[in-house]
Parts: structure tokens; sequence; C-alpha cells
């Protein structure tokens, strides 16, 4: 039985099989004091593929998170995007070579509109008599084509982000990341708050990100999360890549081995 997605084109969504990856890490390894988090962790990321990373709390998720992010680091191996070796050391320079962390509480200002938290850090102004104007009516354009680009309506852009719901918000940043060029996401748990039906829109538009040609990793406890919209599935297990499968030749409970242990790692690692 099948159980990868059953988008009808699926087979034209990834990325080309020999393309080079987006992002490669190599024999990535961390260790705090005695502890060593992760041990060795190989794997890719094509342009336009969804990888869905998998593990119990412990595993080396997060760390590896901060790692490809800049937040942290590795002790040990190499992490290269668009090809070349990268050291980022800060979150600022992952972002500003198109790498994008997404958490579950999202990095919006409640207190403003949609407009503003899209164009933050990056206004539109004319000087009027010396004096820097927003360019507001610009702005809004901007905001709402990009927004309709990417399949999400907002009643009005002049709401306040603490009037929208989860998923609205998660929308909104989303399609920022996009906008301004982002070429990598990285989800960490970020339907975990979020009902039924704001998690499959969620769901679909990861899935209109994929088409877009950029690569996310999909950080999830839901097993049906990762089914539903990736393309491959990694699964860690203390420190190391214990699996990395297609999703359409794997399983929810040979996941579900991998995770505890009860089958040895499959999977070749990149």
């Amino acid at each position: 039985m099948t159980t990868g997605r059953t988008t009808p084109d699926s087979a034209q969504i990834g990325p080309a099989r020999n393309a080079a990856p987006l992002l490669a890490l190599k024999d990535v390894r961390m260790r705090f004091g005695a502890i060593e988090a992760l041990r060795g962790v190989s794997f890719s990321v094509g342009a336009g593929e969804v990888v869905a990373l998998l593990g119990d709390n412990g595993a080396g998720k997060s760390t590896l998170v901060k790692i490809i992010s800049g937040g942290l680091q590795p002790t040990a191996g190499a992490v290269l995007f668009e090809g070349a070796e990268r050291h980022f050391s800060s979150p600022a320079e992952a972002k500003a070579a198109g790498i994008e962390t997404v958490y579950q509480d999202l990095s919006l200002c409640t207190n403003v509109d949609v407009v503003a938290n899209f164009f933050m850090g990056r206004e539109i102004t004319r000087k009027v008599l010396g004096i820097p104007i927003l360019c507001e009516k610009e702005m809004q354009a901007e905001t709402a084509a990009a927004l309709e680009a990417g399949g999400t309506r907002i009643p009005s852009l002049r709401t306040n982000v603490e009037h929208l719901s989860g998923g609205q918000r998660q929308a909104i940043e989303l399609n920022r990341f996009v906008h301004w060029g982002g070429k990598l996401v990285l989800l960490d748990e970020p339907f975990a708050a979020l009902g039924v039906e704001q998690t499959r829109r969620g769901l679909e538009m990861v899935d209109r990100v994929r088409q877009r040609g950029i690569g996310v990793i999909l950080i999830t406890h839901v097993m049906a999360q990762a089914f539903a919209v990736a393309d491959r599935i990694v699964v860690m297990r203390q420190g190391v890549v214990a699996g990395d499968v297609r999703t359409a030749d794997t399983s929810p409970d040979e996941v579900v081995h991998m995770i505890t242990g009860e089958i040895e790692t499959v999977g070749q690692r990149t």
C-alpha cells in the first residue's frame, strides 16, 4: 500500500534526481562537555524538497536545527549550503543567506497590522522635506500580491496580528519568507497549537512553498503530518540518523520502529 502523498503530480514536485543538494550535512557532531548530542549526522535537502525530521525528545533534532540556522557551531563536521561549506556565526547570518526558522511561537509583532509585519525592517519610504515617510499604499499592495500568490486570504491587511488565527499568522510568516528570497525553511513543530482545519491549510502552504523551489525541513511529532507532505523522512535517534527513506517507500509502523530502535538503520546517509 502506498503511504506517501496522493498529489497526482507528486513525482514532479521534488528535486531533480541528480541535482546538487541545497543543504548537505556531513558527519556533523556536537558535544556539550561530556555529552555528545550529535554523533555524526549526515543527510541532505534538495531545492523544492520537503524532508520531515522525526525522533523522540532528546534525539538531537533541536540541536541540529540550531546548527543549521546559525545558533550553534558544530564541534565537528561540515554544513554545506548551495554547494559551499558555511560557518554561520548567528541566526541573522543564516537568515541573510536564505535560511529561516519558523517556530510554534512565531516571530510576528502582534500589536501591529499585517503590512507592518510583512515589511518589518524593510519598510518602503520616501522623503518629504527631508523627513522619511512610509509608503503605506505601495507596501499594502505588495503584501496583498504576495499573500495572494501564496494562496492566503486575510480579510483586512490592516488588522492587527493579535486578532488573526494561528493558521493565518503562520501563513503570513511563510509568505514573508518566500517573498524576501528565502531558500530553505526549518519548520519546528509549526502546527502544534493549531486545530485540524488550520493544520490542513498549513500543510497546503508547505506544499505551495515546495512548488516554488524552496527546501523545507519539517520537525514534527505527528506522523500523519510527515506522511501528508514530506518527500523523505529522516529519523534521528540518540544523536544519529536512524533512517533516511522516501516517504512512498516506508510506512508509519516502520518509522515508529526506527524511532524506538526496534529495527536497524534504514536508508543511505548522504
